[in-house]
């Protein structure tokens, strides 16, 4: 295998002396540099100027470096179009650069060609002067700069082939014509006068010398090369091949996507017959086995490649090996040995002094910490830099004096979101959040942007402000998710997934799971497994809210036997809180008491964010509702609305205030509640959360009806009193039966809303209920029809119910479904 020089490198050469000898038309200048660029600087200027990179075109890079090297057809399609530079009938661009090549015609052409080079150069100063004082013509036209991209390009490539020994020159010239063989039956048709023997000039000049010999020294010299028999290897270099290997090792680390199958078998074709592997290949392995799942194969490859490292580069890069080892066995759910690995690495890494590793190190430490907290929980109070805080502020400051930015910024967003966790200041939090965004934005850190927006949205839905978070979410996907890690792009999915299961739109988000994501994304393993774990949490909440418990409980026991710590700590907790919701749907409440008490010692213990505390807290108060002692859920309610208020989680606020409400409502305080429901209802409809809602709704009419049901016993209090009081008792008792009628008719109203939210929410457990509520309703002022039409449409939802099925429900009082 060569060092750096390919036939590929030899097509390039030719179109750089095409661009300088200007023979490229005016037309195909940005194209033909655009293509240079991609290969020899690794990007592409029309895509940057004209098109947004995307998922699906990430690994067009490697698939253009593997096409350029296996075939020449990429030099084909982009010349044939364009016609040359003087225009003559017939002739393209194509045609001129094709002269190149077969100008190139023996080993000796070959070593000229690469002689004249240097001409394509701008001069020094030094050969200018030279060059005057010899009286020589100055060169003029298009010349490269000597640093310039292109201009570096030719000097290193001259440089190589200088530095060729005789054999591997005379390998090059046969790969070189074996490349260029697909082009001879075009060559012969525009150029007649070419013979068989017209590839090497040697052959065709010598042949009546040597006569019926010829042949025979063409297969000796050529081999089967000349009989079409593939041999299977590919003009590839050294160069070539750990430039690929960085490029694919680059896309796996920054956006967390395995290699694509079809790529991964052109790779492992261009390294079949390489004497010498390169270390890096065993890395690939390594980062590919990772993202697929396979611990043992990962284990492996890593071993592989830093024995090979520890070998040539003593104990330098020892500490990186264990923090590769320390993350590999975090991911694969071996948390005590990632732990004691990664307190390895920060003993070497500071005995290395190596500042970069440490702060990456303390850094992967610190979120460990918040995700296992149990396992830190002694290093955490032996620590001389604390826990939290101050870790993040000493994080922050190494960062800054080491001029990490990364990490800097990325100490900044965790910090935004420590607050946010312990409830603290917002416009502390927010004032995390914009620096973070100073420095993402100003040094231009594009695979920063998902987790800054990601932090962003959290804090909207904190605010209760839904439509804000839905925002931010979309210009995500739509603007920074190509440049971003596959790992926030598939979360912002699944979280507006969720937003659309809350809203009750449940086609909808599995839809934007399953269209919003690219399938080849999806072939590693933990993306793969969230996906269709959260894609589990969307159907299973459907399920319980059709009050189909049969499916929700096999899924939930396929859900809960995923070990809590494979998963993320607000996914189990959503888990969680499903298993107790489908617990107090089975009236089990007693296990669903046990499971809350449980979670709320564990959550104290381990300082978990306050929002899940206080929705715990808001749980227990709906199991003592649902156990019908309402009242004994105020105190608990109290403190989760004073928590909630504290934090500025304001659609948990909402949810403690109905609470509270409700148990107002049992306590007969029914104007109180009435007051709290209106407060909140505009904002709680802003979350846009439309089971919430429903509650709120409903509990505003459970308060109405309370309030008439008073007003009916003042009345008749009052027409008691009018038979022996006289005409002013009696138009006071008229007034309040009015007042009466018209509570009712606001409860009315209030059951219709809320109706129709569980409706949006397909929820037919709260859809019976309120259907029930009505009714009676309408038996009581004596509507006996409509209270017919609801109690039969009750019997039908409670059917559905009872059979598991699901069709549209019923949304409005005309009967039309």
């Amino acid at each position: 295998m060569a060092r750096y020089l390919t036939p590929a490198k030899i097509g390039l050469l030719a179109l750089i002396e095409l661009y300088v000898e200007e023979t490229v038309p005016n037309d195909a200048i940005i194209p033909v540099l655009s293509f240079l660029t991609s290969h020899i600087l690794d990007s592409d200027l029309q895509s940057t100027m004209t098109t947004t990179p995307s998922a699906a075109n990430r690994w067009q890079r490697a698939e253009r470096s593997i096409g350029l090297v296996v075939s020449i057809k990429d030099f084909e399609d982009l010349l044939l179009p364009f016609p040359a530079a003087d225009r003559l009938p017939g002739r393209r661009l194509w045609d001129r650069f094709l002269e190149k090549l077969w100008g190139i015609d023996s080993l000796d052409a070959l070593q000229t060609f690469f002689s004249r080079q240097p001409r394509v150069l701008a001069r020094t100063r030094e050969e200018l002067r030279r060059m005057t004082e010899l009286g020589e013509e100055l060169p003029s036209g298009i010349l490269l700069a000597r640093n310039s991209p292109l201009g570096a390009f030719v000097r290193k490539a001259v440089l190589e082939f200088t530095r060729l020994q005789f054999h591997h020159s005379a390998e090059l010239w046969k790969a070189f014509v074996k490349y260029r063989q697909p082009t001879v039956s075009y060559w012969r048709r525009r150029n007649p006068q070419c013979g068989r023997l017209s590839f090497d000039s040697v052959l065709m000049e010598s042949q009546h010398e040597w006569g019926s010999f010829t042949d025979g020294i063409a297969v000796t010299a050529y081999g089967g090369m000349l009989m079409d028999e593939e041999d299977g290897a590919l003009p590839v270099s050294t160069d070539d091949i750990e430039s690929l290997l960085e490029f694919q090792i680059d896309q796996i680390q920054k956006y967390g996507a395995r290699v694509p199958a079809e790529i991964k078998a052109k790779f492992h074709a261009m390294l079949r017959d390489s004497h010498v592997v390169p270390s890096l290949s065993h890395y690939l392995n390594f980062s590919d086995a990772w993202r697929s799942g396979d611990y043992p194969s990962a284990f492996d490859y890593l071993h592989r490649y830093f024995d090979y490292t520890m070998q040539n580069r003593d104990r330098l890069f020892y500490h990186y090996a264990l923090m590769n080892l320390a993350i590999v066995q975090s991911d694969f759910g071996c948390h005590k040995e990632a732990m004691a690995t990664m307190l390895e690495t920060i003993s070497t890494a500071r005995e290395n002094k190596d500042n970069t590793c440490l702060n990456f190190c303390l850094n992967w430490f610190y979120h460990f910490g918040r995700a296992h907290p149990d396992l830190v929980q002694d290093l955490e109070a032996n620590s001389m830099i604390g826990s939290g805080k101050e870790a993040l502020a000493f994080l922050r400051a190494k960062a800054k004096e080491t001029g990490m930015l990364v990490l800097r910024s990325s100490a900044l967003l965790s910090e935004a979101k420590l607050n946010m966790a312990n409830g603290e200041s917002i416009a502390g939090a927010m004032e995390h959040l914009v620096r973070s965004s100073h420095i993402i934005v100003e040094r231009n850190m594009k695979s920063l942007i998902g987790s800054q927006l990601s932090v962003t949205t959290s804090l909207w839905d904190r605010l209760g402000i839904s439509y804000l978070s839905t925002m931010t979410s979309e210009v995500f996907l739509r603007v920074h998710a190509p440049s971003a890690c596959f790992d926030d792009e598939l979360k912002m999915v699944c979280r507006l997934a969720g937003t659309l299961a809350g809203k009750g739109k449940y086609d909808e988000a599995f839809a934007k799971l399953e269209d919003g994501i690219d399938k080849n994304l999806l072939r590693a393993a933990k993306p793969n497994q969230y996906w269709h774990l959260y894609r589990g949490l969307v159907k299973l909440r459907r399920d319980l809210h059709h009050n189909d418990l049969d499916t929700a409980e096999t899924l939930l026991a396929q859900l809960l036997q995923i070990g809590s710590e494979e998963l993320d700590p607000d996914v189990v907790f959503i888990i969680d809180s499903l298993h107790i919701e489908a617990l107090i749907r089975r009236k089990d409440f007693d296990a669903a008491y046990e499971k809350i008490e449980r979670l709320i010692a564990k959550f104290r213990d381990d300082h978990r964010d306050l929002s899940l505390r206080i929705r715990l807290l808001l749980v227990k108060a709906h199991l003592f509702d649902c156990m019908g002692r309402p009242e004994r859920g105020f105190s608990i309610t109290m403190r989760a609305a004073s928590l909630a208020w504290r934090a500025r989680l304001l659609t948990l606020l909402w949810q403690a205030v109905g609470a509270l409400a409700n148990i107002l409502n049992a306590m007969g305080e029914f104007t109180a509640a009435v007051q709290l429901v209106e407060a909140v209802l505009p904002r709680s409809m802003e979350s846009e959360n439309a089971f919430n809602t429903g509650i709120l709704y409903s509990i505003l009419a459970d308060a109405r009806m309370g309030q008439a049901g008073k007003a009916a016993k003042a009345r008749q209090a009052m027409t008691t009193t009018g038979e022996t009081a006289g005409a002013a008792a009696a138009a006071a008792a008229s007034l309040m039966n009015n007042k009466k009628l018209d509570l009712f008719t606001k409860a009315h109203e209030a059951l219709e809303c809320a109706f129709n939210h569980f409706s949006a929410a397909e929820d037919l457990e709260k859809q019976c209920e309120t259907l029930a509520k009505r009714a009676t309703l309408m038996k009581v002022l004596g509507d006996h029809a409509r209270a017919e039409e609801y109690a039969a449409r009750y019997m039908a939802l409670k059917r559905q119910s009872s059979s598991g099925e699901h069709s549209s429900v019923w949304s409005t009082d005309t009967g039309t479904p």
